[in-house]
């Protein structure tokens, strides 16, 4: 029997949170049956000092997606990032894949990518969440070229970052899949949807639009208020339901529903969602809105195509790549309130007749996720081929 080809990721995954670690272990379910899988996780992903939020880890009582992995490295301890490219010599793998989303990582990634460069210099391949970070400065564009200096290749998830990539690496071959459909979060016990209704004080005639995620400036939320505002003025059912924590300054956020005098129009849950609460926010909104002033793909887009659940995106970035326009979503310009009032108003529109959820169910079956082991082949053929 011929033995399994050997891929080594690079990674975060359990016990850390959030998506970066979820794609990491999606990535591994997708590849375990046809490969021999490693993660080499961390054991140190961010320094507490560097972390905007509460913990990094998943106290989540259901745990989903808890795959086998190494917990081994340590993001910031150069005497560690040798010991770690030392052991993956002795792997003797196929195929190493660092996933990169932020230039902290770079020094690490370079040090580690270079010493195990001679072993498996075309054998090296980066998947490219983002190419630089959404608040990016020269500074971080800097650590990006070194970051991704010794890669032979690249794994990108939306053309968006496809285009950005060459900017940085022009000469060397760009493959390129999708973020899968996180549809992990379905609890086996349908919630009862008038008693969550009732708990937010939500009615039957609200129409409920919901931002999920962690808050950051370019995520757009305050134009999402100024929309809000502008909406009740012809009709008081809406509601905004705003559940994540505050990556910024909740003050800022919290001054701005002040001033539009909307507190009663938005509800606030400001903390990292457990994975046995996701479900009850999607399932209690008519639709999930992205109101992005930059973008590359978006975990959150791909958490509501699990439910079913249409969206109203930026045509920043990628967001736009993955909605069909008044089909499985509604897409908007970017950077103004009036744009996402009347993507907002299109989609109740259309609710009456398009079959969204249909239309959904197609877009997902379109994703080619699903064909990574297939794409995974290809890429380790080629590097024999050039070998």
């Amino acid at each position: 029997m011929t033995p399994l080809k050997k891929i080594i990721i690079i990674g975060p995954a359990f016990p850390y949170r959030g998506g970066n670690s979820l794609f990491v272990s999606y990535l591994y379910s997708i590849l375990k049956d046809k490969f021999a899988i490693k993660i080499y996780n961390y054991k140190l992903l961010y320094p507490s000092i560097f972390f905007p939020g509460t913990t990094q880890f998943d106290r989540s009582e259901k745990i989903i997606k808890k795959v086998p992995n190494i917990r081994i490295l340590n993001s910031i301890s150069p005497f560690n990032w040798l010991q770690v490219a030392n052991r993956l010599k002795k792997e003797k793998a196929d195929l190493i894949v660092f996933d990169w989303w932020h230039p902290f990582f770079a020094f690490c990634h370079f040090t580690i990518s270079l010493f195990i460069k001679k072993q498996y210099h075309n054998k090296i391949i980066f998947i490219t969440e983002n190419v630089i970070s959404h608040e990016s400065n020269f500074v971080d564009k800097i650590l990006t070229k070194i970051g991704l200096k010794n890669s032979s290749s690249f794994l990108v998830l939306s053309d968006k970052v496809a285009v950005e990539l060459k900017k940085f690496v022009s000469d060397r071959k760009i493959y390129k899949s999708q973020l899968p459909i996180y549809d992990c979060y379905q609890n086996q016990n349908t919630p009862d949807l008038e008693q969550l209704k009732k708990e937010l004080k939500f009615n039957s005639e609200n129409k409920v639009l919901l931002f999920f995620g962690y808050i950051r400036k370019y995520k757009g939320l305050d134009l999402l208020f100024d929309a809000v505002s502008k909406l009740i003025e012809s009709d008081e059912t809406y509601r905004l339901l705003v559940v994540g924590e505050f990556y910024d300054d909740e003050n800022y956020y919290r001054n701005i529903i002040k001033k539009l005098n909307i507190e009663s129009y938005v509800t606030i849950v400001n903390r990292f969602v457990p994975n046995e609460e996701v479900e009850k926010y999607f399932l209690l909104c008519d639709c999930v809105v992205l109101p992005y002033k930059s973008a590359t793909q978006s975990g959150v887009l791909n958490i509501a195509s699990g439910f079913k659940k249409p969206v109203i995106v930026t045509n920043v970035g990628g967001l736009a790549e993955f909605v069909d326009n008044e089909k499985s979503g509604i897409i908007v310009k970017s950077g103004s309130k009036e744009e996402i009032v009347n993507g907002i108003k299109r989609f109740y529109e259309l609710n009456e007749n398009v079959n969204f959820i249909e239309n959904i169910k197609d877009k997902v079956s379109e994703n080619t996720f699903n064909k990574l082991p297939l794409l995974f082949d290809k890429i380790i053929s080629e590097t024999n081929n050039d070998s």
